[in-house]
């Protein structure tokens, strides 16, 4: 795994003895990312940004390995995961094949302390911190030999009682005790606005850009990850780096 960059190799993946049924393709999975993967580049051009610019996170979740399979096929890297025991199983079930080395694993779920250290153990990125005590255990958890653990903090942009995430008011406390860990590279921001709230993505952007200018010493502080299935097009065009995708592509959760 390359923990360092989500933006990787594209080129089609050749097939994986991993399931004998495998080499049936799911056209409608297939057909249904490549629909979503066309809306981010027009929602790119449409903003005069480059259609690299804005990273597909496919939203995995309840879904199983072999429609990953077929992604990664595609050239599908970024995957998120929710559930932390069915997101491992994923992962060892393709670990070690060359074939899938290409895919990067974000943790997209919420965080409590029993869950840090198979977090640390298995995953790319982390998108979901909030906390100065899991930025620890998630650092103090990290194996050896690995590559730092790319992470965004969580912002509850609209103080929803309902979403979690640290008050931007919290934030440059918490900037400042994940900066002092060697094995978390802090990348960025992460939300979930309120449902119709397009002005969130707008503030998030603004405070993203003000962190920037404060800390010049985040040498990799590159993504913002706002926007899904319904509200994509709205996150790209204030500035979105990376879009979380499931029901989209992998239609609706079974």
């Amino acid at each position: 795994m390359n923990a360092n960059s989500h933006q990787k190799n594209t080129n089609n993946v050749s097939a994986s003895p991993i399931n004998n049924e495998g080499e049936v393709q799911d056209l409608t999975l297939i057909e249904n990312w490549q629909q979503v993967s066309k809306q981010v580049a027009q929602a790119c051009e449409q903003t005069n940004r480059q259609t690299d610019s804005v990273t597909l996170l496919a939203v995995s979740k309840t879904k199983p390995v072999d429609m990953i399979v077929t992604l990664a096929r595609q050239g599908q890297c970024d995957f998120g995961e929710n559930y932390l025991q069915e997101a491992i199983d994923k992962i060892k079930t393709l670990q070690g094949q060359a074939e899938y080395d290409q895919i990067v694993w974000h943790y997209i779920g919420s965080i409590q302390r029993n869950k840090t250290r198979d977090i640390a153990e298995h995953f790319d990125w982390v998108q979901t911190l909030e906390r100065d005590i899991i930025a620890k255990r998630l650092n103090d958890q990290r194996p050896d030999g690995m590559p730092p653990l790319n992470v965004l903090i969580q912002i509850n942009i609209d103080n929803e009682d309902s979403k979690s995430g640290c008050l931007p008011e919290e934030l440059p406390a918490l900037i400042t005790v994940i900066k002092a860990y060697e094995r978390l590279q802090l990348r960025g921001l992460m939300i979930i606005p309120a449902k119709a709230n397009t002005d969130a993505f707008k503030r998030i952007k603004q405070l993203f850009e003000e962190i920037k200018y404060e800390h010049p010493e985040l040498s990799q502080w590159d993504t913002l990850s706002m926007g899904m299935s319904d509200d994509m097009p709205d996150a790209i065009a204030s500035g979105s780096t990376m879009v979380r995708v499931g029901t989209a592509i992998f239609g609706a959760r079974s």
